[in-house]
């Protein structure tokens, strides 16, 4: 290890270090809904916002365009996308459809996850129960995407856990809008974390499979509704509820839609739905009775301890690169429609103000 000229040992710096640190701590600004859809930056505002070199900051955004989570725009750096109801139909059908095909393959092989995670997996359900039942958003993408990780690191197979973890960063960034236009989130979102993780422990691969469907179920439902949108819209909602054991909402049919379309099935048989199906049954993502914000008999979180107390605890990396919480959104905004020609990137602006 490297020291200094007093002879303290430093830690030592991988080149790629800064770079990874900056993706990570914009990908979760996107998740949270701090950096929305349409804010546009460029190398050199995020290089000065993290004190960096322009280096690791183009090679950060460079890696999160190439994944998707940015979009790069001729002489205007980068802006964040805009993911539609659409979008986010296509991100959970296919987060579905692979947990689906997963727990049927160990069905039919009669095969045990790999449980040497266990432990890391309880510590990151504790952490995603308390930032859940505490409602803090910034402090709740991060542990839940870091529970879920390790979730997917039980099925053994890199790429497909490499390919649901880019889903949920997605799914966060099309939720974040809503859940921050919301007067608060304690409560709101699921926490049945420490379930999921009993099951898992026993052995019991159904039941297991089970949560994760009330979880899917819970999250488009809340979304659903939060964005406006009708949840049978949702392509997998019969895979669902028919594992929960949860009914479908009725699907409503206009009289002009009595003869079938091309590429439609109507089923004239079938009676029309009882008038009890028009209640929405009971959601299963429900918090136990119990203080909120507090889990197993610990206190509860005061907002401004979450996100100190669950870095120190987990290792979570907060912190480790100053994350832009303090700068106005104006920072990142897009210019008006009637802009002037900007300069080209790298070079200065003749009619800045002195001193920028």
């Amino acid at each position: 290890m490297p020291v200094d000229g007093a002879g303290t040992p430093r830690p030592v710096i991988h080149r790629n270090s800064l770079r990874e640190q900056i993706a990570g701590a914009l990908r979760e600004e996107m998740m949270a809904g701090r950096l929305a859809a349409g804010r546009n930056f460029t190398v050199k505002e995020i290089a000065e916002l993290y004190g960096v070199s322009a280096t690791p900051a183009r090679e950060a955004l460079v890696d999160l365009g190439a994944q998707g989570l940015l979009r790069a725009e001729h002489h205007r750096g980068f802006t964040v996308p805009e993911l539609c109801w659409d979008d986010f139909l296509e991100i959970f059908e296919s987060r579905v459809l692979l947990t689906d095909s997963f727990h049927r393959q160990f069905s039919t092989r009669r095969a045990l996850p790999d449980l040497s995670r266990l432990p890391s997996l309880r510590r990151r359900a504790d952490a995603a129960v308390r930032a859940a039942r505490a409602g803090n958003l910034d402090v709740m993408v991060g542990c839940d995407r870091r529970f879920w990780q390790e979730v997917a690191g039980l099925l053994g197979n890199r790429r497909v856990a490499d390919y649901l973890d880019w889903l949920r960063v997605q799914s966060w960034m099309f939720a974040a809008p809503y859940l921050r236009a919301m007067p608060g989130l304690a409560g709101v979102c699921w926490d049945r974390h420490q379930d999921l993780v009993g099951a898992i422990e026993a052995h019991d691969l159904a039941g297991a499979y089970r949560i994760i469907c009330e979880y899917n179920l819970a999250t488009a439902r809340l979304l659903a509704e939060l964005a406006g949108q009708p949840l049978e819209s949702v392509t997998v909602l019969g895979l669902l509820t028919e594992t929960t054991g949860t009914q479908p909402p009725p699907v409503p049919v206009e009289p002009s839609a009595a003869e079938p379309g091309p590429g439609s099935v109507v089923e004239p048989a079938t009676p029309a739905e009882p008038a009890d199906r028009a209640t929405p049954a009971e959601p299963a993502d429900r918090a136990e009775p119990g203080e909120p914000g507090a889990v197993r008999g610990e206190r509860p979180l005061r907002g401004d301890e979450v996100g100190r107390e669950l870095g120190r605890e987990l290792g979570l990396g907060l912190g480790l690169v100053p994350q832009p919480r303090a700068v106005p959104y104006g920072r990142f905004g897009r210019r008006p429609s009637p802009a002037p020609p900007e300069a080209p990137l790298g070079r200065p602006d003749p009619h800045a103000a002195p001193g920028r």
